[in-house]
């Protein structure tokens, strides 16, 4: 009988191994062969989904052919008119509510109704002499674009100009007075900081913009301007200092945006999941925020930044595990404090993922490890639970996850209290229940809490994953499971890269001087240099005294 025994002891040691060690491989295998699909699959060809058409000198007709594209809209003004200074027909066309009306008033409307006729220099039969006339001395309003290209006029209409159609013309007139709805700028509800600035972006792209360049008067601070999106081509922005941004890092940033296939790209969460290495991976490879401090630090370091048109966050690419564990307050207080807090989110990170599983290991598979005194305390609580470890660390797990979900989506006061309330009671009624024992719900809370340390709230979600994934492991093989799953962990960091750079950088010791911002956060005056790991063409970034 002890033989028998022993041989399905050995037997379930090896079948986990195996189960534990062949699953990150086949993984890995099935990553390698969905990237070499991802890379043979080439972006669809051009689509026109504007009708295109040609402009005519006639007015009537180009008036004719926008209507019937646009449609029969009601927020889509046309409005006739005679030119001033020689009764010409004239027609702006409009979407009402995208508009600054006081401007179009002011600044279009009311010059070229009040327009008087030139002394000299201008001669009615040629159509180039009244388009320089209404440029240089009618046309009140500083963005005027003269375009010939049907689609872009239509792109340009729907994104909020004023298009200006002239008879005798075969251009349009596009003029930018647009008027957007928007919010003022917030403190970032998912960065706050104690010390340090209070604004966040907002969804319009240029004040973005603007508040990045109020940061720097740098004139290496560049930005380059894409259009993603093959119905919408909403606009999308690359920011970096030209100085510093590895050459290689930006024209590999550009090729992915340039390669985008989507029709609407509502959020940066699209271009994220559409630009990262490995789409198969649990850990986030680009780094979002909502802080303009946090993008001009990244950029200074010689990383490069995306924003998008319509939403408060900002890409930053490359991006390692190390960031997601960094605040930008880490660097607004003193080094000593700030290194010991930094600890604190790694044993948080570590806590958050294992110590339910370590707690499951010990009580399942290894109660000769506990002390004597604690394994009968813990002995004594388990009296009456019907269930196994596992599943009551499920059951409590779950639970927590449902109420976290609870308080994001319900209104904010409502939220704060159904999370409070409904911990409180649900542990207490299962512990009263006998469904869970005490010193269960002590491990659960404080993994809870672990988890709430972490600043980057997408790489929070990760570390939730890949709790239930040890809490499994070690509900098999027990610390051995943990130890199996660890290396696996281990295996799939190592190998993982976001934009070319090792993503447990500067784990792979590419420079000593990179140590000095990685577990601990050194005096400022200590990091001369830039991380070599985005290999920037300006290394130093202070004088060594």
């Amino acid at each position: 009988m002890g033989n028998i025994l022993e041989f399905l002891i050995r037997t379930d040691v090896w079948l986990g191994t195996i189960v534990v060690v062949l699953v990150p491989i086949g993984f890995t295998v099935l990553s390698n062969k969905l990237k070499e699909l991802r890379k043979k699959t080439h972006k669809r060809k051009e689509q026109h989904f504007i009708q295109d058409f040609t402009l005519s000198p006639k007015i009537s007709v180009n008036v004719e052919q926008i209507k019937a594209i646009v449609g029969d809209s009601s927020d889509i003004i046309f409005r006739q008119f005679k030119l001033g200074m020689d009764n010409r027909s004239c027609s702006i066309v409009h979407i009402d509510g995208l508009v600054d009306q006081h401007l179009l008033q002011q600044s279009i409307l009311h010059p070229l109704l009040n327009a008087k006729q030139a002394k000299s220099g201008l001669n009615f039969f040629k159509t180039e002499s009244i388009k320089d006339y209404l440029l240089l001395h009618t046309i009140e309003v500083s963005d005027v674009k003269v375009v010939k290209e049907t689609d872009k006029i239509i792109r340009q209409l729907l994104s909020g100009s004023v298009l200006l159609l002239v008879d005798g013309l075969a251009e349009v007139f596009v003029l930018s007075v647009k008027k957007w709805i928007l919010r003022g700028m917030e403190e970032p509800i998912t960065e706050t900081l104690v010390r340090g600035p209070r604004m966040g972006f907002i969804e319009n792209l240029r004040d973005n913009t603007a508040m990045l360049r109020r940061m720097t008067s740098d004139p290496n601070l560049t930005f380059e301007d894409f259009e993603v999106g093959e119905r919408t081509k909403r606009q999308l922005t690359v920011t970096y200092l030209k100085d510093i941004a590895n050459e290689k890092l930006l024209e590999e940033v550009k090729d992915r945006i340039n390669n985008l296939d989507i029709d609407h790209a509502a959020e940066t969460g699209y271009i994220e999941q559409l630009i990262e290495d490995d789409y198969l991976s649990i850990f986030p490879q680009v780094q979002s925020t909502e802080r303009p401090d946090r993008v001009m630090a990244a950029i200074l370091e010689g990383r490069i930044a995306i924003l998008l048109d319509g939403t408060p966050y900002a890409l930053i690419v490359p991006t390692t595990f190390s960031m997601m564990l960094q605040s930008p307050e880490d660097y607004y207080e003193r080094w000593i404090p700030m290194s010991l807090i930094r600890m604190l989110r790694y044993v948080a990170a570590f806590l958050s993922v294992f110590l339910p599983s370590f707690y499951i290991a010990f009580v399942s598979f290894h109660q000769g490890l506990i002390p004597t005194d604690l394994a009968l305390a813990i002995a004594g609580t388990r009296l009456g639970v019907p269930f196994p470890t596992i599943i009551e660390a499920l059951l409590m797990e779950v639970s927590i996850e449902l109420l976290r979900e609870a308080g994001l989506r319900l209104p904010r006061p409502v939220g704060q209290t159904v999370g409070l309330v409904g911990a409180l009671i649900i542990g207490e009624a299962a512990v009263q229940a006998g469904l869970v024992s005490p010193i269960m719900v002590i491990v659960v809370a404080a993994t809870a809490i672990a988890s709430f340390v972490s600043p980057q709230y997408g790489a929070g979600i990760a570390l939730r994953v890949l709790r239930f994934l040890a809490m499994f492991s070690a509900a098999f093989l027990g610390l051995y499971g943990i130890s199996l799953f660890f290396l696996a962990i281990c295996v799939h960091t190592v190998k993982l890269r976001s934009f070319g750079v090792p993503y447990i950088t500067p784990g792979t010791l590419y420079s000593k001087d990179d140590w000095k911002d990685f577990f601990l956060r050194m005096p400022l005056f200590t990091m001369r240099k830039r991380p070599a790991e985005y290999f920037p063409k300006d290394q130093i970034r202070r004088k060594k005294y």
